[in-house]
C-alpha cells in the first residue's frame, strides 16, 4: 500500500511509484483509498468478496452460493444505456471471454470480446450506421430480425401468466436480454443525430491474444481505441474493460510463475520493501490506465473532450494481493460526468464502506436510488468531497 497510497488528502496529492503514471492526467483523475469491503460475518473468498463489494454492493457466503444482484454498470446501463445500439461493450485484454466481471444475476453473465479486430467488427461491421452520413436507409436483414421478434410479443406474454413466481423469475432475465435486443434493433431502424467527434480508425489485424504482458498491452491499446470511437459515436455508454482477470494469470517471458503466484510466493525484498515482480505487473497496470485515461481524453467533444463527458472507474479487488486484504481496495475515477463532479482529488476514508463510491457514482450517473448496498455495506452517504 505504501507504494500506492498517497499521503496528502485532498487536491494536489502526491504521487507514489505506482501512481506515477497518471501524473499528466492528475487533475481529471480521483483516487479512493481506505474503503473496505465488509464482511458480516462471511468468509473473505479470494478475488471474489473484494470484487462482489466494489460491483455489486455485497459479499456472497460461499462459492456455491453467489451474489444474485446486478453489477454496478449493468444498474446504470438501465438508467443511461437504453438509447443507443450497444447496451454495453464488455472487453478483456487477456483474450478470455470469461474473464469479464458484469452481470445482471448469477446466472446473467455479460461475456467480454477477447479479440481488438472482432471487437472492432463487432462496432463497425456491416450494421454501423455511420452518424454523420448524409443519406440513410434501413437494412432490410434488421427489418426482418425486429419483425420476428415483435411477432412473439404476444405469445411472450401469455407464456409468463402460467409460470409461478421463481419461474417467472428467471424467465424474465432471459425476457430482458431480448427486449434489449429489440430497443437495439428499433434504434437501428432510425437515422441516428450527428456526432462531430465521430471518425472511424483503422481497422486492427488480426493478431495473437494471451495473458503474455506484451500482448496484454498492445491488446489493451487497441481496444481502447475502438471504444473511444464507439463511444464518440454513441454506440454505446456503457463499457467493461478487463485488463487483467482477478487471479491475474498475466506472465512475463520466460517466468514460469503468473502474476497471481508472484503475489504469494516471491519472497518481499528486504532492501525494496515490496515484492519486486509482482509489483511489475501493478505498474504495467497502472500505465494501461493511463492510457486507458488519455485516450478518451485526446478526443474533442464539443466543448471539452470525450473524457471530460464519462465518468469512468477503475478498481482492483484487493488492497494487498499477498495476504488478499479487502480493507483499503484501491479505487480511481476518471472524467467529470460532464460536470457534475470534482477531479484531482485524493478521498480517504478508513474503514468506511466501498459502497458509497458505487453509491455516489449512480447517483451521479442518474440512477434513482435513495441506498445501496447489502447488510453493514448498505449505505446513503454520497462522497461529498467530489460533488458539484
Amino acid at each position: 500500500p505504501q507504494r500506492w497510497v498517497p499521503t496528502k488528502i485532498g487536491a494536489d496529492y502526491d504521487l507514489g511509484p505506482e501512481l506515477k503514471f497518471i501524473e499528466p492526467l492528475k487533475s481529471q483523475i480521483n483516487v479512493f483509498t481506505g474503503f473496505k469491503a465488509l464482511l458480516d460475518g462471511k468468509p473473505n473468498l479470494p478475488h471474489i468478496s473484494g470484487m462482489q463489494a466494489v460491483r455489486a454492493g455485497g459479499v456472497a457466503a460461499s462459492m456455491g452460493n453467489p451474489m444474485d444482484i446486478p453489477t454496478i454498470d449493468v444498474l446504470v446501463g438501465d438508467a443511461v444505456g437504453t438509447d443507443t445500439r450497444f447496451r454495453s461493450l464488455e472487453m478483456a485484454a487477456t483474450g478470455d471471454p470469461k474473464h469479464s466481471y458484469s452481470y445482471r444475476s448469477a446466472n446473467g453473465f455479460n461475456p467480454a470480446e477477447g479479440s481488438p479486430l472482432a471487437l472492432y467488427t463487432r462496432i463497425f461491421g456491416p450494421d454501423f450506421q455511420d452518424p454523420n452520413a448524409a443519406d440513410f436507409k434501413p437494412d432490410p436483414g434488421v427489418m426482418l430480425r425486429k419483425s420476428v421478434l415483435t411477432g412473439v410479443a404476444e405469445q411472450r406474454e401469455d407464456f409468463l401468466k402460467q409460470l409461478g413466481q421463481a419461474d417467472r423469475t428467471r424467465m424474465d432475465e432471459y425476457f430482458t436480454s431480448v427486449r434489449q435486443l429489440e430497443q437495439q434493433l428499433e434504434l437501428q431502424l432510425q437515422k441516428p443525430p450527428p456526432a462531430e467527434a465521430c471518425h472511424v480508425g483503422v481497422k486492427p489485424g488480426d493478431g495473437p491474444v494471451g495473458t503474455e504482458i506484451g500482448l496484454v498491452m498492445a491488446n489493451h491499446k487497441l481496444m481502447a481505441e475502438t471504444l473511444a470511437m464507439a463511444l464518440a459515436c454513441n454506440q454505446t455508454k456503457i463499457f467493461n474493460m478487463v485488463f487483467s482477470d482477478s487471479a491475474s494469470t498475466l506472465r512475463m517471458p520466460g517466468e514460469q510463475m503468473i502474476h497471481h503466484l508472484m503475489t504469494h510466493e516471491e519472497p518481499v525484498d528486504k532492501v525494496l520493501g515490496y515484492q519486486p515482480k509482482a509489483a511489475y505487473f501493478v505498474e504495467r497496470s497502472m500505465e494501461a490506465w493511463a492510457l486507458f485515461v488519455t485516450t478518451l481524453a485526446s478526443i474533442k467533444e464539443g466543448d471539452g473532450t470525450l473524457l471530460d463527458h464519462c465518468l469512468v472507474m477503475g478498481h482492483s479487488d484487493t488492497e494487498y494481493a499477498r495476504i488478499h486484504s479487502i480493507s483499503g481496495i484501491p479505487v480511481m475515477t476518471a472524467g467529470k460526468a460532464g460536470g457534475r463532479i470534482k477531479t484531482g482529488i485524493h478521498v480517504n476514508e478508513i474503514g468506511e464502506p466501498v459502497t458509497r463510491i458505487g453509491f455516489t457514482l449512480q447517483q451521479v450517473m442518474g440512477v434513482p436510488i435513495e441506498k445501496w448496498g447489502a447488510g453493514s455495506m448498505q449505505t446513503n452517504k454520497p462522497i461529498s468531497e467530489i460533488l458539484i
